[in-house]
């Protein structure tokens, strides 16, 4: 249940950075600050979309390897098995 006794923080006028913001509403929700929402007719358009999936710890150990040996992102690197495994079928 919510606690309807909390205090909510002011919200600041300005941020120093992104990263000040970021802090800001990692820690805070934007439901507290509703009265300082804007509509907007901005449109967003999803240019690539990107899929989790699992894999057993031993695989993702190995990818971590491998992802070292490369000097790349376990990211990257499924990417290139995956595209080079699928080229081939």
């Amino acid at each position: 249940m919510e606690n309807i006794n909390r205090i909510i923080e002011p919200l600041p006028e300005t941020f120093a950075s992104e990263e000040e913001a970021g802090e800001f509403w990692d820690t805070h929700s934007t439901m507290d600050y509703v009265e300082f929402l804007e509509s907007v007719d901005d449109v967003i358009e999803i240019r690539q979309r990107v899929f989790e999936i699992q894999v057993e710890e031993e695989v993702f150990e190995r990818l971590q390897a491998e992802a070292k040996q490369l000097h790349q992102s376990v990211p990257k690197v499924v990417d290139q098995i995956l595209r080079k495994t699928l080229a081939m079928t």
